[in-house]
């Protein structure tokens, strides 16, 4: 819903872009939500092309000083905005909790600290990147090859890990020499304009971060499309990512895409079942569902599958659902009503096309606060009785909804987790060190963890395969993505 600026209430917090080093007001606005009460808190610029072309002068403006600076002094500036943000983490944990749904606890434990850790890491990595030099002694020919940063940056990051995954997008952009044009999710918008306010305090010059807020279909498209805008990197759904990849086509530009998942977790008979059962139960629920890499299809080998079904189900029941500011509450609220309605909806067709709910969605009752009866909450969910051409086997749900069943060979289970679209991650558990190696390697997935869940070393490529993504994010490849390379040959 827009609402013009004069319409602005004191009674909600009201965003506006960052553009050249300053705030400047929009003259219209989206509302955003409070997920855990369903009530609007926040209104965030709805942004069009005027605001893009603004911000992606203010990035070109400020490009030829950025770039031309040592890797130390960015790393530098990288590094005091880390000791900020880490300053103030617990007022960004308690806003991204408030903004997203997601508890206090994980907001706090998990994305401000990974968030932190992003400028720090990057900071160091750029320092330590080399380039290739070649000796073509019968040519008489000593050939070499130089980086340099590729220009005004595009970002656009979701609305499940806010500042986590823009801040893994900025840093390695501006480390590069880069400048940028962000825009956060307009759901989820408050923490990066936060982290606006301390750019000027970390030295970041005027226009090397510029923010503006909005819709995909206004701010989004206008920034995608802009002819001085040559690199996108982008996370989000695939079908939006089918608009960039359209949109940039008629000018050539550098994509690293990073899209959805149907994460496969394969468990053998021989697996380790307390420890598999306690980080599946995390891996499927975490952040009520709403990551990338959360596994939504479980298949047990079937002389262990009554067994784990029955102690995944109890375990299932556990993972508490209620308010975030909670400690006890492993959940918090889905990010809006439309995706509590859409993720329901996919557990209303597991009972159509014949599965089983043994919990949650419909059989458990939520207990919340008073003041949270209006919020989008949804219990952990646990399904079974599923085809594998099943729409909720097939379709990424992005919610606290994961589905159970048997295999009988090995040869099946890797033919089970390759039959979706998407190839982001899978799972393997198994004792056996020579299956879990054969099994990573046949599946179809960018990241395969084995006996574990979302161990990350970020030197290391993230990426899917298939419909999960174009490209690979991480310290040497989230380098190339943001420089151009060049080879140079000179004649002795």
């Amino acid at each position: 819903m827009q609402r013009p600026a004069e319409e602005k209430s004191s009674s909600f917090l009201v965003l506006e872009n960052f553009i050249g080093g300053k705030f400047v007001p929009c003259g219209s606005h989206v509302d955003s939500y409070d997920p855990s009460i369903g009530e609007v808190y926040c209104r965030v610029p709805d942004s069009g092309a005027e605001e893009v072309e603004a911000a992606v002068a203010a990035a070109k403006e400020a490009f030829p000083g950025w770039s031309a600076r040592s890797p130390e002094q960015r790393a530098h500036v990288l590094h005091k905005l880390a000791d900020l943000l880490e300053a103030n983490l617990e007022e960004f944990a308690q806003a991204e909790s408030r903004d997203q749904g997601k508890t206090v606890t994980f907001a706090r434990t998990v994305d401000i600290p990974r968030s932190v850790h992003n400028f720090r890491f990057f900071a160091s990595s750029a320092l330590h990147h080399t380039t290739d030099c070649s000796q073509m002694d019968h040519m008489g020919c000593l050939s070499y090859t130089v980086r340099s940063p590729v220009g005004v940056a595009g970002l656009i990051s979701p609305w499940n890990l806010p500042l986590y995954l823009l801040t893994w997008k900025i840093a390695p952009a501006i480390a590069a020499g880069n400048t940028v044009v962000a825009k956060p999710s307009e759901m989820t918008s408050v923490t990066t304009w936060m982290m606006c306010k301390l750019m000027q305090q970390a030295g970041v010059p005027p226009g090397v971060v510029n923010v503006v807020f909005g819709t995909g279909p206004r701010a989004g498209d206008a920034l995608v499309g802009h002819p001085e805008v040559p690199l996108v990197s982008f996370t989000g759904s695939t079908a939006t990512a089918q608009r960039i990849t359209e949109r940039s086509a008629q000018y050539c530009k550098k994509l690293s895409l990073e899209l959805g998942g149907k994460n496969p977790a394969i468990i053998f008979a021989d697996a380790n079942l307390d420890q598999c059962i306690e980080t599946t139960v995390r891996s499927s629920f975490s952040n009520q569902g709403e990551i990338c890499l959360c596994t939504s299809r479980i298949y047990v080998e079937r002389s262990i599958y009554p067994e784990f079904l029955e102690r995944f189900v109890a375990a299932a029941k556990k993972w508490t659902t209620g308010a975030p500011s909670d400690p006890s509450s492993s959940n918090g609220a889905l990010i809006s009503k439309e995706h509590l309605e859409k993720v329901r909806s996919f557990v209303a067709l597991a009972k159509s096309e014949g599965g089983t709910v043994h919990c949650g969605e419909g059989v458990d009752r939520l207990d919340l606060p008073e003041r949270n009866a209006k919020g989008y909450f949804m219990p952990a969910t646990v399904v079974s009785g599923l085809s594998d051409g099943s729409r909720v086997m097939q379709e990424e749900i992005f919610g606290p909804v994961t589905c159970v069943g048997p295999f009988d060979t090995e040869d099946e289970a890797v033919s089970k987790g390759n039959g979706v679209r998407y190839g982001l991650s899978a799972t393997v558990w198994s004792r056996d060190v020579g299956k879990v190696h054969r099994v990573a390697r046949r599946l179809q997935a960018g990241l395969v963890w084995t006996n574990c869940w979302l161990v990350r070393d970020l030197n290391l490529p993230f990426g899917g395969m298939k419909s999960s993504g174009v490209g690979r994010e991480g310290g040497k490849d989230s380098y190339h993505f943001f420089t151009e390379v060049k080879t140079i040959t000179i004649k002795q």
